[in-house]
């Protein structure tokens, strides 16, 4: 399967969302970002996913015209973010890095003031401020002051107003850092309500989990490099070598855990407790269902038998490890 989901054609964007070709970025010496093409589809929920320091924020910084990049261009619907930055933004809203506000200030305040800077009449403020406070769930917190939020609160404050113009993208840098998990579920609830909007996002994120339960799209990064990107679906399909973890009714001795080394389609065998197994299997449901039944065959007590994360991490790890070993 090829990871590009779309062509550029005689060598200009098309009106993606966003498309970046050859983005380099270097800081005295060090390359953040190197050679980034990428491509994100209309509509789509896609997930920017990488190791913290893997250029995830450079990269955002980059396509909102915050930072210039050393080489290459970033466009978003086919505009050049560097050649006409507010023609290419004008569609956009965004949330990078943590979010400040002025305490004083309540969260209907704050929208009108981000609105007046956007040049939004007051009308079309006051009806679209109700509207994405609905949408964040702060409705009932709308004229409270901001210094008395939890920060996940805040962080739905910075969402609604990234939404107040209606934009066409939503860009958002790790929306759950920092969140304790109450926040953090509230915040990826929001971003799933927003999948069914008809606008595209992008957000950036070092956890697995959390792209892969919001996300359609992904594409991963590691040191600077794209390593792959493409369907949650498709890539989920691209591993056929899943880890297991099996767990014992009794201690399992070294002569029992050579035999498991033999076990067909069984490629690797570490043993973690003197009750437990993890197992390397080449293949899906059909053969970890064969491996099991070997294992109860042989006369080994299995009291669990379950896959470590899903085929999308398994993959996830064995593209960092690839590329930790160039």
């Amino acid at each position: 399967m090829s990871n590009k989901l779309t062509t550029v054609q005689d060598g200009k964007p098309s009106a993606q969302p966003i498309q970046t070709q050859g983005l380099r970025k270097q800081y005295n010496g060090f390359v953040a970002l190197e050679g980034l093409d990428l491509q994100v589809p209309e509509g789509a929920c896609f997930g920017f996913l990488g190791p913290n320091g893997a250029g995830k924020s450079t990269t955002i910084k980059a396509i909102t015209n915050l930072i210039r990049p050393n080489k290459g261009k970033a466009s978003l619907f086919g505009v050049d973010v560097q050649r006409e930055p507010t023609l290419a933004l004008r569609r956009v809203g965004a949330v990078i890095e943590t979010p400040e506000f002025y305490g004083y200030l309540s969260p209907l305040e704050t929208l009108a003031y981000a609105g007046r800077l956007r040049g939004m009449n007051r009308r079309d403020i006051e009806a679209k401020s109700e509207e994405v406070l609905r949408m964040v769930k702060l409705s009932d917190w709308a004229n409270r002051r901001i210094e008395k939020f939890s920060k996940g609160m805040k962080q739905r404050v910075a969402i609604a107003q990234a939404l107040l113009h209606d934009p066409a993208l939503l860009i958002l840098d790790e929306p759950t850092s920092g969140l304790d998990p109450r926040g953090m579920a509230e915040v990826r609830e929001i971003i799933t309500s927003l999948k069914h909007s008809g606008r595209t996002i992008f957000m950036s994120s070092h956890l697995l989990g959390e792209v892969q339960e919001v996300c359609d799209y992904v594409a991963l990064l590691n040191h600077g490099r794209l390593l792959l990107q493409g369907s949650v679906r498709e890539l989920s399909q691209q591993t056929d070598v899943s880890s297991l973890v099996v767990s014992f009714a009794g201690s399992i001795q070294e002569n029992e855990v050579e035999w498991v080394k033999t076990v067909p389609n069984v490629e690797g065998v570490e043993k973690s407790a003197n009750a437990t197994l993890g197992l390397r299997v080449r293949g899906g449901v059909d053969t970890h269902a064969k491996v099991l039944e070997a294992l109860i065959q042989h006369g080994l007590r299995v009291a669990s038998f379950r896959p470590l994360g899903s085929s999308l991490e398994q993959l996830y790890l064995e593209h960092i490890k690839e590329a930790e070993q160039l």
